[in-house]
């Protein structure tokens, strides 16, 4: 079957989008409006980009009335904000999250989570998170109805019983995002693949 997207809704393409591209990580996102308000929203068009200098990308869409959300609004007066990962244990605080709170009232309290003090940004951070990267932001693209943001990853929070030697992270298990109306998945099926050089498929293929 072709599926043309010119033919389709702006809805339909999105449901077909968010259930071929999967799965996907989540940015759990503080951010800080001018009032000292901390916001909390969940994004799933979000990934790292560099390494050198590290570099993550999160795309927000607009309000149904077109305006912008809150976290969006956040990021681009403060030029700061900071990505959690969602785990398991932190999945219905996250759900909590995703709904449309007033601006004046903070779904971090909402879910029953607490803030915990960022290194280089004012930003908090979410302290039930094993893992968190404060950004600042690089730059804005606006992508039709959506945003994008390239921030710059300035400090990484890692709980200790996630690090191994040289920095490998062992035991983390964050929740990814499939398609709609509403699927995860775990990521706790895994495997080892180990990269192939050139000379050992030309010797493998011999």
């Amino acid at each position: 079957m072709h599926v043309d997207p010119n033919s389709n809704t702006p809805q339909d393409n999105y449901k077909l989008l968010t259930n071929l591209v999967v799965p996907r990580p989540i940015a759990w996102v503080t951010s800080q409006n001018t009032e000292g308000v901390i916001n909390l929203a969940p994004f799933s068009f979000f990934n790292a980009v560099g390494a050198d200098p590290l570099y993550l990308i999160i795309s927000i869409g607009n309000k149904d009335d077109g305006s912008m959300k809150d976290t969006g609004k956040n990021i681009t007066l403060s030029s700061e904000f900071v990505v959690n990962l969602v785990t398991e244990d932190l999945l219905t605080a996250m759900n909590i999250s995703s709904a449309n709170f007033p601006t004046e009232e903070s779904e971090l309290t909402a879910a029953g989570l607490h803030s915990a003090a960022s290194k280089r940004v004012k930003v908090p951070r979410i302290a039930e998170a094993q893992a968190s990267l404060e950004c600042v932001l690089h730059s804005q693209q606006p992508l039709g109805t959506y945003t994008l943001y390239i921030g710059q990853v300035v400090m990484f929070h890692i709980d200790d019983r996630l690090l191994g030697d040289r920095l490998h992270i062992n035991g983390f298990a964050p929740i990814g995002r499939l398609g709609s109306p509403s699927y995860y998945c775990r990521t706790t099926d895994r495997f080892e693949l180990p990269r192939i050089t050139y000379e050992q498929w030309q010797k493998d293929d011999a």
